[in-house]
C-alpha cells in the first residue's frame, strides 16, 4: 500500500511540476586562468588613449545626448546618421545607412588588408524613460559621483552605448598611431534591439555573403560586477514576445466602449476573461508553465557547459545577486545548481504589464470592453519561439479561450558558442592580462538577436569588455569613467586599453 501510495504521489508531482530536472554528473571545473594571458604590450596606443581621454568622454556623451528611443521612434533617424557618419570619419570605406521594414541599419566596413575579418554588432536604440525617477537628466549625460566613483550617467550609458562608442575609441587611437588596424571590421548595427530586433535581419540578408567570411562576431560590453568580477556570456536565451488580449463582442461583454460598472451583473467581462486565460499556462504561483509539451525540447547542459557550469557555482555569491535584485530567495527555496541550472536553463513565461479600465486616481466604476496583457518567455537552447507561441495558442483553445486574440511582437531562438573558439580564447587572454580571469558563463539568461551569427551565420560570438555598470531599463543608468580608489573595477581609459588588446590579440599580434 505505501508503495502504491508513493507512486501515485511521484505521478501527482509530475503532473503539477513539468519542469524537467536537469543534473550535473561530473565535478570537473574549467579553468579560465589557465588560459596564457595575452602578452601584447601596445604602449603607443595607450599612451594616445591617455592624452585623448577627455575628447573621448566627449565623445561618448555626444551619444548620449542623442535621444535613439526605438519603441517612441524618438531620435531614430538622427542617431543613425550620427553611427553613419562617426564610421566614416573614423576611416571606414563603406559606411552607409541600411533601410529596414522598421527603423533603418547601419553597415560599415573598414578594410586594413588584414588576414582576419571581425564582425562587430551595435545596437543604437535605448529604453523609454521617465524623467522624473533620475537624480540627473536622463539625456543630459553627466558625470556623477557615487558608490563607485565618478560615473557617466544617462540613458544608453550601459546598455549599451557607452560601452560602443568606447570601442570606436579605441579604434581612433589605434588607426592614429599606427595607421591601420590589425583586422579587418564589418560593422552592423540596429536600431529595434530593444523591440526585440524585428528586422535586423534584413540587415544580414544585405551583407550575408560578406558577413559569413569573418572569424567571429563581437559586442562590446561592460562585463565587470560592482566588485570588479568579470563574467563572460557565451550565449543568450531566445525570446517569445507577445500580446494576449480580451474584447467584448458577441460571445459576451460590451463591443466597443466602456459601460457602467452595475452591469457587470448581466454582463461579462473581458478583463475577467484574460485573468482566466492568463491563469491557465502556469501553476497557481506562476513558476511551472502548464502549456502541454512547452518543456519537451529542454535540453540538459552539454558536457562543456557542466564543466563552465561547476567553475560558476564555485564563485557565484547567489546572497549577494538576490540583494541586488531586492529578492528576499529564490522560488521554490531553491539554491545553488538547482538555482544556476532553473535560471539558464528553464524557459519562462512571464507577464511585463496588463492593463484595461480606468487605472487612475480615485474612483471609476465600470465594465471595460478591453483588457491587454504583454508577456515575454524566454527560450533556451532548443527551443523555437513560433512552435511556443503555436503551443500557447493550442493550449487557450482546448481550454476554450479561444476568443483571446494573440499578437506575437517579436521573436528569435537562442545563440550558443564553444568555449574553445578563438574568438572566446582570445577574450579570455586579455581578461588574465588585466588579472581579472573571468567567470565563464554558458549564457546570458536575458534575450539577443545572436542567433544570427552563431545559428544563421555559423560564426563564434563574444559579448565582453572591462568596465562596469548597472541601471539597464531602469532609472540612473551609469558607466564608471573614473572609478573610486582601491577598486579593481576599470576605468574608461582601461575599457579603451582592453578593446585595443582584444584587437591585437584576436589578429595573433
Amino acid at each position: 500500500m505505501n508503495a502504491a501510495f508513493t507512486l501515485l504521489a511521484m505521478a501527482l508531482v509530475s503532473v503539477q511540476d513539468p519542469r524537467p530536472r536537469l543534473d550535473i554528473k561530473t565535478a570537473e571545473k574549467f579553468d579560465a586562468e589557465a588560459i596564457a594571458a595575452y602578452k601584447g604590450n601596445h604602449q603607443a596606443v595607450y599612451r594616445h588613449i591617455d592624452s585623448h581621454l577627455d575628447q573621448h568622454l566627449e565623445e561618448i556623451r555626444r551619444w548620449l545626448r542623442q535621444p535613439s528611443v526605438s519603441a517612441q521612434n524618438l531620435g531614430i533617424a538622427e542617431m543613425a546618421e550620427m553611427v553613419r557618419s562617426d564610421l566614416k570619419a573614423l576611416g571606414f570605406q563603406e559606411a552607409e545607412i541600411v533601410p529596414t521594414s522598421g527603423h533603418p541599419g547601419v553597415w560599415g566596413y573598414y578594410d586594413a588588408g588584414a588576414e582576419k575579418t571581425l564582425l562587430v554588432y551595435l545596437m543604437y536604440d535605448v529604453q523609454p524613460v521617465e524623467p522624473e525617477d533620475w537624480i540627473s537628466p536622463p539625456f543630459a549625460a553627466e558625470i556623477v559621483e557615487n558608490e563607485h566613483g565618478a560615473v557617466l550617467m544617462a540613458r544608453g550609458a550601459t546598455n549599451e552605448k557607452g560601452p560602443e562608442r568606447a570601442f570606436l575609441n579605441a579604434i581612433e587611437s589605434i588607426l592614429a598611431v599606427e595607421g591601420k588596424l590589425p583586422v579587418n571590421l564589418m560593422v552592423t548595427a540596429e536600431g529595434e534591439e530593444e523591440l526585440g530586433s524585428p528586422h535586423y535581419a534584413e540587415i544580414v540578408d544585405r551583407y550575408e555573403e560578406r558577413l559569413r567570411t569573418a572569424v567571429g562576431a563581437f559586442f562590446p560590453f561592460n562585463s565587470q560586477s560592482p566588485r570588479g568580477e568579470v563574467t563572460l556570456n557565451l550565449g543568450v536565451k531566445g525570446i517569445l514576445y507577445f500580446e494576449l488580449e480580451a474584447v467584448g463582442g458577441d460571445g459576451g461583454g460590451p463591443k466597443s466602449a466602456e459601460i457602467h460598472g452595475s452591469f457587470k451583473a448581466i454582463v461579462d467581462s473581458p478583463v475577467w476573461r484574460l485573468v482566466q486565460g492568463l491563469s491557465t499556462l502556469t501553476s497557481a504561483d506562476g513558476n511551472a508553465i502548464l502549456v502541454p509539451g512547452y518543456y519537451d525540447d529542454v535540453r540538459p547542459p552539454t558536457a562543456e557547459e557542466e564543466r563552465l557550469m561547476n567553475a560558476v557555482l564555485a564563485d557565484w555569491n547567489e546572497a549577494t545577486v538576490r540583494e541586488s535584485l531586492g529578492v528576499a530567495k529564490w522560488i521554490d527555496g531553491i539554491s545553488g545548481n538547482d538555482a544556476l541550472l532553473r535560471y539558464l536553463y528553464d524557459p519562462t513565461l512571464n507577464i511585463d504589464g496588463i492593463w484595461g479600465g480606468y487605472t487612475g486616481e480615485g474612483s471609476k466604476t465600470i465594465l471595460p470592453h478591453k483588457a491587454t496583457a504583454k508577456v515575454d518567455s524566454r527560450l533556451p537552447p532548443n527551443l523555437d519561439p513560433d512552435e511556443a507561441l503555436a503551443k500557447i495558442r493550442r493550449h487557450l483553445d482546448a481550454k476554450g479561450f479561444s476568443d483571446l486574440t494573440i499578437r506575437k511582437l517579436s521573436g528569435y531562438p537562442a545563440s550558443q558558442t564553444s568555449v574553445d573558439a578563438g574568438l572566446v580564447r582570445a577574450a579570455i587572454s586579455v581578461f588574465n592580462k588585466y588579472e581579472l580571469t573571468p567567470s565563464v558563463w554558458p549564457r546570458l539568461a536575458g534575450s539577443a538577436p545572436f542567433y544570427q551569427f552563431t545559428e544563421r551565420l555559423k560564426l563564434p560570438m563574444v559579448l565582453g569588455g572591462l568596465g562596469h555598470g548597472s541601471g539597464a531599463h531602469a532609472p540612473n543608468e551609469y558607466m564608471v569613467v573614473r572609478p573610486r580608489p582601491g577598486s579593481t573595477v576599470k576605468g574608461l581609459a582601461e575599457i579603451e586599453k582592453g578593446y585595443v588588446d582584444f584587437l591585437f590579440a584576436l589578429a595573433g599580434e
